[in-house]
């Protein structure tokens, strides 16, 4: 019973699980629903609520949002899309830092010995919901990597999810509007929303770039004051007869 218990047997569930998630979602081909839809006769709060769920679950098991958020704007529009893309992201979001908290943490955790790894450990402790809300509202890092890399750091539950809620906002509203005129290309909503695409990812690394130094830990050297030097002491004897 141990060794099922033990950290390495977690993480190694973990990276099956996500292997397992992975064939599936390449032998099922979800990008299918970009050009069938979804399934007729269902209500729209119900088809909404489904495909949120479904979209948390893919989410989790490394589908990439953008694709996702192209499907919900050209299934469901732009309002029912936005609500239904921003709810999986949460639900997603959740579900990957659960998994990675439960399964991988007590594993990876005394890894984080590198001065980059534990700096920003320390960022997400202190400041885990205005990190995590800088990661989603610029996004640089994948959003599937970064719910795991959460889970590992002492980043905590609330400020996690409040922070994604809110920031994938704006990013996810692009890519729905992006689908629900992908039929139009020419249209301004699709040209404004591929314009503000373009210009979040350019920003992000921008800010990445300037905002990097905030992660490097003052060297021990520069922790100490420094110690003030004496001037020679001349001493007043004579030297000679």
């Amino acid at each position: 019973m141990s060794l099922l218990l033990a950290p390495w047997t977690r993480l190694s569930l973990l990276v099956v699980l996500l292997l397992a998630a992975g064939v599936c979602v390449v032998l099922y081909e979800p990008q299918r629903i970009l050009s069938e839809g979804w399934p007729p006769g269902l209500p729209v709060g119900a088809a909404v609520l489904l495909f949120a769920a479904a979209y948390g679950v893919g989410t989790a098991a490394l589908v990439p949002r953008p694709l996702l958020n192209l499907a919900a704007g050209a299934v469901f529009g732009i309002p029912f899309g936005l609500v239904a893309a921003v709810g999986g992201s949460v639900i997603g979001a959740g579900i990957a830092f659960g998994l990675g908290r439960l399964l991988g943490r007590d594993a990876v955790r005394p890894l984080l010995r590198g001065r980059w790894l534990q700096a920003a450990d320390d960022q997400l402790a202190r400041h885990g919901f205005r990190s995590m809300l800088a990661v989603r509202i610029f996004p640089g890092l994948p959003f599937a990597a970064a719910n795991y890399l959460a889970a590992v750091s002492r980043c905590g539950w609330l400020p996690f999810l409040l922070a994604t809620a809110i920031g994938v906002v704006p990013n996810t509203a692009a890519y729905v509007v992006a689908g629900a005129s992908a039929s139009s290309p020419d249209s301004p909503a699709f040209l404004a929303s591929f314009g503000f695409i373009t210009v979040s990812a350019v920003a992000a690394a921008v800010v990445g770039w300037r905002e990097r130094h905030r992660l490097a830990p003052v060297p021990a050297c520069e922790t100490h004051a420094p110690v003030p030097e004496h001037p020679p002491v001349v001493s007043a004897a004579p030297h000679g007869p």
